[in-house]
């Protein structure tokens, strides 16, 4: 247990007790408690991304996923219909699959004792079942089928799960974060958008919350990342040079961390209800490449022009649904924040096609999938070094407290929504953590 801040008589703490205006203790990063907590008021009771409806389109079909320390999967049934169930076996314990994804036929099967399941988790058929009689395991009992979680909710084909029985609805928990979808799923010319089955799995070795404020701390990608953006950067002026021609837009994504800092400073940030939050601007994506305008045309075909340049000018960069999301919907890119300790978390990376777009601009967000996002890239390997020395130090005995201070107390707020005064101001830090303490103080 690290030291901290204490409260009542009783020799206790408050767990709110541990963030300030300006700073939060490094309990908050590194202690088990303090986690354990997390999971407990957090995760197993606000709204937690569960999947895509698009990794589960047959019945039969399913995919499995962590709500907290809670093993879930999600099922297509033959109705249609989605469903969130606990992944274990009410008999033994077992879990029904440790798959990521598969087609399990009509029932769910227990490999230990067969059991099995229908797709909503009702109990389907029971081995020997003479030898249940005269005791309370049926396949009229209730307690004998697959625990669902109690909420289950899609947007645009995202969708969600809640072990909590009661709280707000999915559409009202996302307030303004609902353009992390809507703006992914408008610029497909058929309003949807369909996953790519490959996932890359990265474990950092560090809190949940460390991964989250990289996301849209506008200060560390040129610092950070300057000396990858310099070498795209170089290669791109050659290019030029040889060719006479731009070089292909992938470089972009790598040299705009060539990016100074004064011009992170034009950015913004919004911070919504809940702790979710917007970072706007950032990196334009229209150039006048052949390809660009073929999907140009195929928009305006499918939404007229008018609707096409209001999509395609939607000022949005990145997306946070705290705590589970780093959504950057341009991009066609989602990483789903798992944490599996207080010093170790899960992120999955996918990306998504947008169904009736020309193939290159797939190929637009599978280049910055493999050069950004990807656990072998250099921008990933840069930041998870940094989240590994963060742990480290706030492990460590070398202070109490981190800092938000950056622009504290001038971000204007009005209705509810915090909008940055600059875009190097944190916060989006302090923002979430003002979420933190509301969850964690009430649950």
């Amino acid at each position: 247990m690290l030291h901290v801040p204490k409260k009542g008589g009783d020799g206790g703490w408050d767990p709110r007790d541990l963030v300030e205006p300006d700073r939060a203790h490094r309990a908050c990063y590194a202690d088990q408690e303090v986690f354990d907590l997390e999971i407990e008021r957090i995760f197993h009771r606000s709204w937690i991304y569960a999947g895509h409806e698009s990794q589960i389109p047959n019945p039969g079909d399913f995919a499995t996923f962590q709500i907290g320390r809670q093993p879930m999967i999600m099922t297509r049934a033959a109705d249609g219909s989605i469903h969130v169930l606990y992944n274990r076996c009410p008999h033994r314990g077992a879990m029904l699959t440790n798959e990521h994804m598969g087609n399990c036929g009509q029932t769910l099967t227990c490999s230990y004792h067969s059991w099995q399941f229908k797709l909503d988790g009702k109990v389907h058929a029971i081995p020997t079942p003479d030898g249940y009689k005269g005791t309370r395991l049926s396949t009229d009992n209730p307690d004998c089928s697959m625990k669902a979680a109690p909420r289950v909710q899609g947007y645009r084909g995202f969708w969600f799960a809640s072990l909590a029985a009661e709280g707000p609805d999915l559409v009202t928990w996302l307030g303004g974060a609902k353009a992390a979808f809507d703006d992914m799923c408008d610029r497909a010319p058929e309003g949807e958008v369909e996953v790519v089955p490959t996932c890359f799995r990265v474990i950092q070795k560090s809190n949940w919350k460390i991964f989250l404020e990289n996301q849209l701390d506008a200060l560390h990608p040129s610092i950070t990342h300057g000396a990858a953006g310099k070498a795209a950067s170089e290669v791109e002026d050659e290019i030029k040079a040889e060719t006479g021609e731009n070089a292909p837009l992938q470089y972009h994504y790598l040299s705009a961390f060539t990016t100074p800092i004064y011009k992170w400073d034009g950015l913004q940030t919004r911070g919504f209800k809940y702790g979710h939050c917007i970072l706007e601007g950032y990196m334009g994506l229209r150039p006048t490449d052949p390809d660009t305008l073929e999907y140009e045309a195929v928009m305006e075909r499918a939404y007229g022009k008018a609707r096409t340049e209001e999509i395609l000018t939607t000022n949005i960069h990145h997306v946070l649904v705290y705590p589970c999301l780093s959504v950057q919907a341009p991009l066609q890119q989602l990483r789903a924040v798992r944490p599996l300790g207080p010093d170790r978390t899960l992120t999955e990376i996918w990306h998504f096609r947008l169904k009736g777009a020309p193939e290159p601009i797939y190929r637009r967000s599978l280049h910055y999938f493999n050069l950004v996002n990807s656990p072998s890239t250099m921008i990933n390997a840069d930041d998870l070094y940094n989240f590994w020395r963060c742990q480290q130090g706030l492990e460590s005995e070398g202070g109490d407290w981190v800092s938000f201070h950056r622009n504290a107390g001038q971000d204007p707020e009005k209705d509810g929504e915090i909008t940055s005064v600059t875009g190097l101001s944190e916060m989006p830090m302090r923002h979430m953590f003002t979420a933190w303490t509301d969850y964690m103080g009430e649950g």
